[in-house]
C-alpha cells in the first residue's frame, strides 16, 4: 500500500473512508439473514435508518437556522432552511422503496416490529418540534420591522429577505406535508385503509393528520391576497 493510501485516521479499518464514515458500526446497524423473518427486512430497515440520519442532519440545520434567525441573519438562515428542504426530500423519496414490497410480504416483516411506530422516531418528533421555533423568530422579525403579513406580500421587493424568509418556511412546510401524505399512501398501498397500523393506531387517523401544518398564517395569507385583488378589482369598478 502507498504511503498516500495508508490510513491516518484513528480506528482499525483499513482506509481512512471507513474510519471516517465508521463503516464498521454503520453496517453492522442491520440484522443479518440469520436473523430476518423475512429478507425484506433489510430494505425496511435501510429507508428508516437512512430517513432518520437525514432527519438528525435537518434538525441540526434547523437549530443553525434559528441561531442565525436570532441575529436577525437571514441570508444564512435561508441557506440553512434550503438544506432541511432537502433533507425532507430524500426522507419523502427514500418511501418510494418500501412500495417495492408486497403487502404480503411486509406483513411478514411487520411481524419483527413489534409495536413500533412512525409516531416514535426520534427525527420525526425532533422536526415536529423544533421547525415550529423558525415561525417563531419569522413572527419577531415581522413585528420589529412593523408590518403584517399582507404588508409584506404586497411590498415584497421592499421587504425582499422577509419575504425570502416566508416563502422557505412555506416551502419547508409543504415538504413537511408532503412527506406525511406520501408516508399514508405507503401504509395505505402496504396494509389498507379500515386497519390499525402496530401500536393500534387506525390507519384513517394518519389521513386527518395530513390536514397539520406548522404555518397555517402563511397559506391563509393567499387567501388574504387573492380576496384583497378582488376588493382593489371591485373598488376599480365602482368609479
Amino acid at each position: 500500500m502507498s504511503e498516500a493510501k495508508k490510513p491516518v485516521l484513528e480506528g482499525s479499518a483499513k482506509s481512512d473512508y471507513e474510519n471516517y464514515v465508521r463503516t464498521d458500526e454503520l453496517l453492522s446497524l442491520q440484522k443479518g439473514p440469520d436473523e430476518w423473518e423475512h429478507r425484506d427486512e433489510l430494505l425496511f430497515a435501510v429507508v428508516h435508518q437512512s430517513s432518520e440520519l437525514w432527519l438528525k442532519l435537518a434538525i441540526s440545520e434547523v437549530g443553525e437556522a434559528l441561531s442565525s434567525l436570532k441575529k436577525n441573519d437571514i441570508r444564512i438562515a435561508l441557506r440553512m432552511i434550503d438544506r432541511v428542504v432537502l433533507c425532507m426530500r430524500q426522507c419523502h423519496y427514500a418511501l418510494d422503496m418500501l412500495e417495492k414490497m408486497s403487502p404480503w410480504d411486509y406483513q411478514q416483516v411487520r411481524r419483527a416490529l413489534g409495536h413500533g411506530s412512525g409516531f416514535d422516531s426520534p427525527g420525526f418528533n425532533g422536526v415536529r418540534k423544533n421547525v415550529p421555533l423558525l415561525g417563531k423568530e419569522f413572527t419577531r422579525l415581522l413585528n420589529e420591522a412593523g408590518i403584517d403579513l399582507l404588508t409584506l406580500f404586497l411590498n415584497d421587493r421592499k421587504y425582499e429577505d422577509l419575504y425570502q424568509l416566508a416563502e422557505a418556511l412555506l416551502e419547508l412546510d409543504e415538504r413537511v406535508i408532503l412527506w406525511r401524505h406520501r408516508h399514508f399512501k405507503v401504509v395505505e398501498r402496504s396494509i389498507g385503509a379500515k386497519v390499525s397500523g402496530t401500536q393500534g393506531t387506525p390507519v384513517e387517523i394518519l389521513s386527518k393528520l395530513n390536514t397539520f401544518c406548522f404555518f397555517p398564517e402563511l397559506w391563509d395569507i393567499r387567501t388574504t391576497i387573492t380576496n384583497y385583488a378582488l376588493d382593489q378589482e371591485k373598488n376599480k369598478s365602482a368609479y
